[in-house]
């Protein structure tokens, strides 16, 4: 196109405006008035052209002209192109700038119409004048410039810029500030090329005289210190690519597990991926690296970026089959690889290597070998200049996309891959370990670790464990589930109540003394009661429910709600009956629920009636005062010494925080040795029989209001 014009500049015998540094005259393009002899002051754009004062004063006193929109112009002004402006033209709707106007033809063109309509023929000879339009100067400056020179000068302005940190936390907030650093056009298709190796290899200096002729886009240092940390990026115009930058393997670094594990980030989003090595032999490290990453790929990345594409609903889909890689050797002293070898290509030699080491790097693309031998520096990048640019060219893995699509699947990958990882999970028989990229919960009971993805709860999916569990009497993890339901094809879970749902309260403490606990499923109803005849009662997992272990996840206690020990599940129940005592006498609502609290508490807990004083600050119990006590020793306090929570698993509570006193909440790190025949004495089975022979004549105590041991303090008592 600058080449047609260039010369029909020359035929013309005009001069550039380089040269001439001036815009032609604008004349009127009317025929009106004037005959086109004036200088054109107004440009009618619905007229479609320019006009001087007389032609554009006698045009619009016309009816249908009246309303035309016109501006007057300036100095400088350059018209819009006749040919492609109007409605007959190429472009309908799009208005492009003239470059040029044909002295012959009297119109204005842009260079696009130029060469449309001048390029052949006698219009070729046409004489042209040129407007004063910085892009057509930069375009005859660069034509005297040869193909290497032109490139140099579209990198000049390139800079690099933070894009992940060391920890691991994204430095844009956004996809426009991500394309407005890259400095790329947002609609601009464009691929990722990302470089890898040890610290000290020169992967900047790499990536500066591959991509940007020796510019330090990418910084360089000769200290000690690797002077890359974090994921740099930069946009190379030239080849249409972002080129990423990332902190070297082996260095002395700290969080050490996260930089890995953000390094396997930055490969799912790339296309191209460059293994740099200065090593005069090709190292282990390199074979373990690439097929630890492949592994890692394909059993937790290949999901997320097919779950990315329909979350974020991108148009192009993100590929499940990793980028091409070439691996750069430079060597000084030893021969490249495959040299001794001239009947085997070099990328056969390194699949052997991976053999030998049992890795299996499936989810690259490709695999090529580029070496370079340096006998004397400067290095030669230009074999891998083009290497990268053949496979660049190549679509048929990986097509190049918007700079938006590449920044949410980096978010996406983000938002799911992260957290500190705890040094007792780093493992060092591979780079890329599951405990990487999967969730860190352990389950309390038996120790097996969640085989969802990190970050899984944001999703709402609950964890999950490859092996089943364990029965723990600390977690008392065992759930039931109603055996008629499970037979029709549904699993509904069920737990022992001290009334049906339909009770009331008074009623179902009364039917819990007389009859035991119940079982209700929410479809059959209450399918179970303990005591429902005098002999011969049989154990509901024989009967009506199915039993199944399960899991204790950290901060999660949903099946501990209902399956504490019996003590527990029936203090709520307690509460009811006290208020139900209260309509006979404040008296013996007290008495009633001090006497059925010790009743029903567990064997370690000081009964109510030798509680006279707080345990801590010896104050003294008055009628109305609220004895509390310590879910670790047992002992009874005032509210003010006893107001903090932890949990107490060690005495059947669970892990959900209890009351504990002062000194017990101090002395939290510290276990309590509590023996498994106290712990199954605490436990709910011995409880429930206390509880039910405590209710049945705490019953008969109610309704007489006269066999409650006038012993008995009045204290008030918490219940639960």
């Amino acid at each position: 196109m600058v080449g047609d014009f260039l010369t029909s500049l020359n035929m013309s015998g005009q001069t550039s405006p380089a040269e001439k540094g001036l815009n032609p005259g604008l004349m009127c393009q009317e025929s009106y008035t004037c005959s086109g002899t004036e200088e054109a002051v107004f440009e009618c754009d619905e007229c479609c052209s320019l006009q001087c004062v007389r032609c554009e004063e006698e045009l619009h006193r016309q009816e249908r002209l009246r309303n035309h929109e016109r501006i007057r112009l300036k100095a400088g002004h350059v018209p819009y192109c006749d040919s492609c402006k109007g409605p007959n033209g190429h472009s309908p709707g799009v208005k492009q700038r003239a470059v040029v106007r044909c002295q012959t033809c009297k119109i204005n063109l842009c260079l696009e119409c130029q060469k449309r309509t001048h390029s052949g023929g006698n219009k070729r000879r046409h004489p042209v004048t040129v407007y004063h339009v910085p892009d057509v100067q930069e375009f005859l400056e660069e034509e005297g410039m040869d193909e290497e020179a032109k490139r140099k000068k579209m990198t000049e302005k390139v800079v690099s810029f933070l894009l992940v940190d060391e920890n691991e936390e994204i430095q844009v907030t956004n996809e426009e500030e991500f394309i407005r650093k890259l400095d790329c056009k947002p609609d601009q298709h464009l691929k990722v090329v990302s470089i890898f190796g040890n610290t000290g290899d020169g992967k900047s200096h790499t990536l500066n005289h591959t991509f940007f002729y020796g510019r330090e886009v990418f910084k360089t240092s000769p200290a000690q210190e690797s002077c890359t940390v974090g994921v740099w990026a930069a946009y190379d115009p030239v080849h249409k690519v972002a080129v990423i930058d990332t902190e070297g393997l082996l260095g002395a670094t700290v969080n050490l597990s996260q930089r890995t594990r953000l390094l396997l980030k930055v490969l799912a989003i790339s296309d191209l991926v460059i293994y740099r090595t200065h090593a005069d032999r090709l190292h282990n490290d390199l074979f373990k690296f690439l097929g630890d990453a492949s592994e890692a790929y394909l059993k937790h990345f290949t999901k997320e970026l097919k779950a990315t594409t329909a979350r974020c609903g991108l148009d192009v889909p993100l590929s499940t089959l990793g980028p091409a890689v070439i691996i750069f050797h430079e060597t000084v002293h030893t021969q490249l690889l495959g040299s001794d070898h001239p009947s085997e290509v070099p990328e056969k030699l390194i699949q052997d290597r991976f053999r030998k080491l049992g890795r299996f790097p499936e989810a690259f693309s490709s695999i090529h070998y580029k070496g370079t031998r340096t006998y004397n520096p400067p290095t030669d990048f230009s074999g891998l200049r083009r290497a990268l640019e053949q496979q660049l060219e190549n679509n048929t893995t990986r097509s190049p996309r918007h700079p938006g699509v590449i920044f949410k699947a980096l978010k996406a990958l983000s938002d799911r891959f992260s957290g500190e990882i705890p040094d007792d999970q780093m493992a060092h028989s591979s780079f890329f370990p599951d405990e990487y990229f999967t969730c860190s919960s352990l389950c309390l009971s038996c120790g097996a670790g969640c085989k969802n993805s990190m970050n899984h709860g944001k999703e709402g999916v609950p964890h999950e464990a490859k092996s089943r569990c364990r029965y723990s009497h600390q977690y008392d993890n065992r759930v039931y589930t109603c055996k008629a339901c499970y037979e029709r094809g549904n699993e509904v879970s069920v737990v022992p109540k001290t009334a049906a749902s339909t009770d009331s309260p008074w009623m179902g403490l009364a039917k819990y003394a007389w009859s035991g606990y119940v079982i209700e499923c929410p479809n059959c109803g209450v399918v179970y009661r303990s005591r429902q005849y005098w002999f011969g009662n049989q154990d509901p997992v024989d009967t009506v429910v199915r039993t199944e272990i399960v899991h204790v996840w950290p901060g999660t206690d949903g099946f501990l709600k209902d399956n504490n020990n019996a003590a527990q599940r029936l203090l709520d129940g307690m509460n009811f009956m006290a208020q139900s005592v209260s309509e006979f006498s404040l008296g013996p609502t007290k008495a009633v629920t001090s006497w059925l609290t010790d009743q029903i508490a567990p064997a370690y807990w000081r009964p109510n009636s030798q509680i006279l004083s707080c345990n801590k600050c010896a104050t003294s119990f008055k009628d109305n005062d609220t004895k509390h006590h310590c879910r670790a020793c047992g002992e009874g306090f005032c509210d003010s010494c006893s107001s903090k929570t932890r949990p107490v698993p060690e005495r059947g509570w669970g892990p959900a925080p209890v009351r504990v006193c002062d000194n017990c909440y101090e002395a939290r790190n510290i276990q309590l040795d509590v023996t498994e025949a106290q712990a199954d004495d605490e436990g709910g089975t011995l409880i429930a029989r206390k509880v039910g022979e405590a209710v049945q004549n705490t019953l008969g105590a109610v309704v007489t209001a006269i066999d409650i041991p006038l012993a008995t303090n009045s204290s008030s008592v918490e219940l639960g």
